[in-house]
This record gives C-alpha cells, sequence and structure tokens, in this order.
C-alpha cells in the first residue's frame, strides 16, 4: 500500500513539474513578445518609445501602445489553449508562432485601419500631435482585430499552413467588417450632421466620438466572432469557411446593430445622442452607448455559443 502511495507521488509530482516548464514558457515568451510590442510602436510610429513616453508626455502614444499590448495580450489567450504540446520545444515554437503571426497582423490590422477605414486621417502624425481621440481609436481598432484573431485561434486546430490560411481569412473578414461598419457610421454622421465629415471631427479631437467610435468597431469584433460556434473548422473546406465567417459577421453585425439601437433608446431614454454627442461632445452620453454596443455584443455572442 505504502509503495502504491509513493508511486503516485512521484507521479504527481513530475505532472506537477511538466506543467510548471510549460507554464514558464508559455509566460516567458508572452513576455517577451508584449515587450517587443512596445518597440515595434516605436518603430512604426518612427519614434523612440522611450522619449515619447517618459520625456514627451505623449498620452495619445500611450494610449495606443497600450491598446497594441491589449490587444496581443488577448491574442495571446487563444495561442495558450490549456493542452500542452507533445515537447517543450513544440510549445515554444507554436507560442512564438502563433504570438508572433498575431503581432503581424494587429501591425497589419492597424495600416488597413489607417490607409482604408479611416484613410483621410494621418494617424501616426496626429499621435505624435498628442491628439487623444486619434489614440483612442487606433487603440480600439488593435483590440477589434485581436477580438477576432483570438477567436479564429481557438476555431482552429494543429500548426501547420493550413492553420495560418484560416487564420488570414478570419483577419481578412474581420478588416473588411471594420470597414464596412466605418462607412456605415460615417454616411450616419454626415446624415445627422449637416453632412460634416466624421474623419475630420475626429482629427479635430472630439473625443465624445472616439468613445462611441471604440464601442462599434469592438463590438463588431465580437459580433463577427460568433461564426466560431457554428463552423467547424477543416483544412479542405477553406473557401467555404471563409464565405461563412463573412455571411456570419454580416448578419451579427447587422443583429448587433439592431439589439443596441433599442437598448440605447432604453437606456438613455429621454437623451438626443445626436445633440448630446456629436454637437456637445459629452464624453459621459458616448461612454454609456460604448458600454450598451460592447455589452449587447457580448450577450448575444453568449447566448450564439
Amino acid at each position: 500500500m505504502n509503495t502504491v502511495i509513493e508511486l503516485v507521488g512521484v507521479s504527481l509530482n513530475n505532472i506537477s513539474l511538466d506543467l510548471l516548464v510549460y507554464l514558464a514558457i508559455d509566460i516567458s515568451i508572452a513576455i517577451l513578445l508584449l515587450g517587443a510590442m512596445r518597440f515595434l510602436s516605436g518603430l512604426s510610429a518612427k519614434v523612440n518609445s522611450t522619449e515619447e513616453l517618459a520625456k514627451e508626455d505623449n498620452f495619445a502614444f500611450g494610449i495606443s501602445v497600450a491598446g497594441s499590448v491589449l490587444a496581443l495580450g488577448i491574442v495571446l489567450t487563444g495561442a495558450i489553449t490549456g493542452e500542452a504540446a507533445s515537447s517543450y520545444a513544440m510549445e515554444a515554437i507554436g507560442m512564438l508562432a502563433y504570438g508572433g503571426y498575431g503581432l503581424i497582423l494587429i501591425k497589419v490590422g492597424r495600416v488597413i485601419h489607417d490607409k482604408v477605414a479611416l484613410q483621410h486621417i494621418d494617424k501616426n502624425a496626429l499621435i505624435i500631435e498628442k491628439n487623444l481621440t486619434i489614440g483612442i481609436i487606433d487603440a480600439a481598432g488593435a483590440i477589434a482585430t485581436a477580438i477576432v484573431i483570438r477567436a479564429v485561434l481557438l476555431w482552429v486546430d494543429g500548426l501547420d499552413l493550413s492553420t495560418f490560411i484560416a487564420i488570414t481569412s478570419g483577419f481578412i473578414v474581420a478588416q473588411t467588417m471594420l470597414v464596412l461598419v466605418t462607412r456605415l457610421r460615417e454616411k450616419q454622421y454626415a446624415k445627422n450632421n449637416q453632412e460634416d465629415c466624421l474623419q475630420e471631427a475626429l482629427s479635430n479631437g472630439q473625443l465624445a466620438l472616439a468613445i462611441r467610435y471604440s464601442g462599434q468597431v469592438i463590438s463588431t469584433a465580437l459580433a463577427v466572432t460568433a461564426a466560431s460556434h457554428f463552423l467547424i473548422y477543416s483544412p479542405e473546406t477553406l473557401v467555404i469557411n471563409l464565405i461563412g465567417w463573412l455571411v456570419f459577421g454580416v448578419v451579427m453585425t447587422l443583429l448587433v446593430a439592431v439589439l443596441t439601437a433599442i437598448a440605447k433608446r432604453i437606456v438613455l431614454w429621454g437623451i438626443d445622442l445626436v445633440e448630446e454627442v456629436d454637437q456637445q461632445h459629452n464624453i459621459g452620453v458616448a461612454s454609456i452607448e460604448m458600454a450598451t454596443s460592447i455589452a449587447i455584443a457580448l450577450i448575444l455572442t453568449a447566448l450564439m455559443a
């Protein structure tokens, strides 16, 4: 009996040691990647991140970097599945591959957001000029991209070329939806404000609009992730899966938009949102709008799961 207990104790100790090693590998790589994100943000903005944060006290740059770091953290939660790899080396390779590719996609998503979704805004220049509004928008775009990448990482299986094609496909769908949502919000803003330009208003530092817009892009990303609950990953059906993600993304985005509009009327009953946010730049009301948008998207995606 004592021999059996000793054997069980040894086995538990071995398992614990393995788990600790896997945990150490994942945490170490995660911290290194998070650190790399800060310096990569400085390189992409063509500034010294240390000077910009500590000497220039550029809050806009700090918010932008914070969004990128949080976005990478979200992606890494998709890379860490909780299942140990076949060896320590494979664990490290998998974590580096998923984490590194996620980091690259976050930065590519930022470029697409700059050049396509908000093509009239020079985000880098405005962030260096300490425009908090643009810093918030930049952070929200990175977080929205990361939410979708995380969902795809949890959806796929394995570590091969098909996996990365699937991740890229989900990324493309997410960027397409974010661009479409931005265009729709621009039209709505112009309609409500005598054909004024949303991008110009954001460039001028209208913080309330940035807060509302951030809620809209993050809720859109959450809506797109609903596809992972309905589509089964298969390397042989990547094209069908891509179309499925796009269709589900459009349907869920529209559904979230309708339900959010209803919820806002109830939560903000008696308040003229156009007057308060668009014209009076009421940050408080805009924050409630953002919270409502994200809350509805979270609830709906949870129900879909």
